[in-house]
């Protein structure tokens, strides 16, 4: 679902509040632009029940979801452009590295939501069986490449090991015409759509053998330090919605069919799995807390990468202070 918007160079007007400056009819509400980093998606079902149900306006605040694949969420909170975006973990630490003032300060999904999938007769159940495979992935960054290196990992395996063949975010139809036999794609998405399509396919979970940071909130530092109380709010408008959708999927289904466009054409079975399977990587006993051995395992396959050079401070990379 979250494809990784990757860190661009940017020269960008700070504007004062950190906030998008045009406010609602209701003077009360604070408007917030918040990048998404993909299309409208079933997967976004707790910031859509949240609206729904007013807790982002019990909050004080106006929420715009802003799909628009050109925009950088990173760049933008970090040059305090936007409060807020969503992002996954390596990008904190990316951003971070290159100077940029921003922090994790709520966990959206406590499983790194990445899969090697594969179609049946091939085998492959665990890391080590990648080994001499070719492997077809949108292409060497984001998420898909992170959980990737991160299952090889796992199984004693290095890049040289398998053949890597970037394929963009085409994986399913590729793989149903018989060009790709092994993909990299998001746990909820490609394996659930290419079983819809009766391929029978094995799949390997990365977070079934590393714990990742993934998929959050990120905030700039300026809007941290400035305006506390709106990050405060702002998350626990977020938290709610999540915790609904978690307790009531049918409910949460039915409201998010409202903010999809051409929502009733799509197969409701695999939107409804797609939902479930999602509620899997999110459910916590903590809703929004960061673990801090993800981070500690992310900035590892990060060096290990050579993503990153040295290690980050990762005090100032999350927080979990506005966590209830």
């Amino acid at each position: 679902m979250f494809r990784k918007l990757v860190l661009i160079m940017f020269g960008l007007t700070l504007v004062l509040s950190g906030c998008d400056s045009s406010k609602s009819t209701n003077e009360a509400l604070t408007h917030i632009r918040l990048p998404m980093g993909y299309i409208p998606n079933i997967q976004y079902a707790p910031f859509y029940v949240a609206v729904e149900k007013g807790y982002f306006k019990e909050a004080g605040i106006e929420l715009e979801f802003d799909y628009k694949f050109e925009t950088d969420g990173v760049a933008l909170v970090g040059a305090g452009e936007l409060p807020f975006a969503i992002v996954s973990g390596e990008q904190v630490l990316l951003a971070r590295a290159q100077g940029l003032p921003v922090t994790y300060v709520a966990a959206w999904y406590q499983q790194y939501p990445v899969s090697v999938v594969a179609k049946s007769e091939l085998g492959i159940v665990v890391p080590q069986d990648l080994k001499g495979k070719k492997i077809g992935l949108p292409g060497l960054f984001g998420a898909n490449y992170i959980g990737l290196r991160a299952l090889l990992n796992a199984g004693k395996l290095s890049e040289s090991d398998v053949t890597l063949d970037a394929v963009g975010f085409n994986q399913v139809d590729l793989m149903a015409v018989g060009q790709q036999g092994i993909v990299v794609g998001y746990t909820a998405n490609e394996p659930i759509q290419l079983r819809a399509r009766g391929i029978a396919v094995t799949e390997i979970r990365v977070s079934d053998y590393a714990q990742l940071a993934a998929n959050g909130i990120l905030a700039s530092e300026k809007v941290i330090g400035e305006n506390p109380e709106l990050v405060r709010a702002f998350i626990g408008a977020f938290l709610k919605g999540l915790q609904d959708t978690i307790a009531n999927s049918d409910e949460a289904f039915t409201i998010s069919a409202e903010y999809i466009e051409g929502f009733s054409e799509l197969d409701a079975t695999v939107q409804k799995q797609v939902l479930t399977t999602s509620i899997e990587q999110w459910k916590t006993d903590r809703l929004g807390y960061s673990d801090p051995q993800a981070w500690e395992n992310m900035q590892d396959v990060l060096l290990d990468m050579d993503l990153l050079t040295e290690k980050q401070d990762l005090s100032k990379a999350f927080t979990n202070q506005f966590i209830p």
